[in-house]
């Protein structure tokens, strides 16, 4: 009898522990293959969320205070100020106003990793090594992390760079340089791909258009950057490291997304100080709405190949 029971208490484990681990893969493949969804930078609630704008539907949200994140550290990701798919869709590289940048498991929404940049963080980007880098405004600089997902958010290696309103930082895969666009200069950096001390070193720096760059993020399909500041939207081409006013709305545009044929550029232009309830095309017209939403920045859930190898998978920088 009692093995009996034990076999019985054993398969019904088995088949437990197997429908959540379906449970699990299905919420990471639904992400993954998702046709037309974005993934949005919301205040109202201080979360992440993907939404599948065909249907209008939430089909993922994360909240700091419902993840694995210290309760003493929940406050690091108040506001969040951007968010990217990375690792072929299964991931989330987020950071917030508050400080904080997190790598997150979609599958699950466990937080892999996570440290504090502080400074009104605006921007975060992965490095082929696995290491994270933020751009922070207050204080001006940009913030190098080692990812170390078993040792985290304390003991974290960090090294601060020095940049000029830090609002964006952009790898590119082809080139092994990082990007920054900084008040009205264009700065370029080689890594040193170190784990254990990880470090920039300035290559160039090209003047653009205008003033307080704010958006930076990866033309899709193409070797180039959409770059915004508070006037204008420009595309910038990496190779002749020149600015062309790009044919979208121009003025105080918080974040630029493109896809492929049939996909709008989205645009994110605050209707409330730096905020909207609203993603709007390259023309105006509204593309998604959500009442009651605070809407910082919002992109397309797509494979970025300008910055990440196709089919990537998680790095941990030894």
């Amino acid at each position: 009898m009692k093995k009996l029971i034990c076999s019985w208490l054993c398969c019904l484990l088995a088949v437990t522990c197997f429908a959540k681990y379906e449970n699990l893969s299905d919420t990471a493949s639904t992400v993954a293959n998702c046709h037309k969804c974005i993934v949005v930078a919301e205040q109202s609630q201080h979360r992440i969320v993907i939404v599948n704008i065909t249907t209008g539907a939430t089909i993922w949200e994360w909240k700091p205070e419902l993840s694995n994140i210290q309760p003493a550290h929940v406050k690091w990701f108040s506001n969040p100020s951007d968010a990217k798919v990375v690792y072929n869709n299964q991931y989330i590289l987020t950071n917030a106003s508050g400080g904080g940048v997190a790598l997150i498991r979609i599958a699950d929404k466990k937080t892999v990793f996570y440290a504090y940049a502080g400074g009104n963080t605006h921007s975060v980007e992965l490095l082929p090594d696995g290491n994270i880098i933020s751009a922070s405004s207050t204080g001006n600089y940009l913030m190098l992390f080692r990812t170390d997902t078993l040792h985290y958010p304390d003991g974290v290696y960090a090294k601060k760079i020095p940049v000029a309103f830090g609002h964006n930082v952009v790898w590119e895969a082809t080139g092994k340089r990082l990007w920054t666009a900084a008040m009205d200069t264009m700065h370029v950096f080689s890594y040193n791909f170190n784990c254990q001390a990880p470090d920039l070193t300035p290559e160039a720096a090209v003047a653009i258009p205008g003033t307080e760059a704010h958006d930076l993020f990866p033309i899709y399909g193409k070797n180039g950057l959409w770059l915004t500041n508070t006037t204008n939207v420009y595309t910038f081409d990496v190779k002749t490291r020149k600015a062309t006013q790009a044919p979208v709305l121009q003025h105080d545009i918080k974040s630029v997304s493109s896809g492929p044929a049939g996909y709008p550029v989205l645009l994110v232009k605050p209707k409330e100080s730096w905020w909207t309830d609203e993603v709007i095309d390259a023309s105006g017209h509204t593309v998604f709405s959500q009442k009651g939403w605070k809407i910082y920045k919002a992109r397309w859930v797509l494979p970025n190949t300008f910055s990440y190898p196709a089919h990537d998978q998680l790095h941990l920088c030894r």
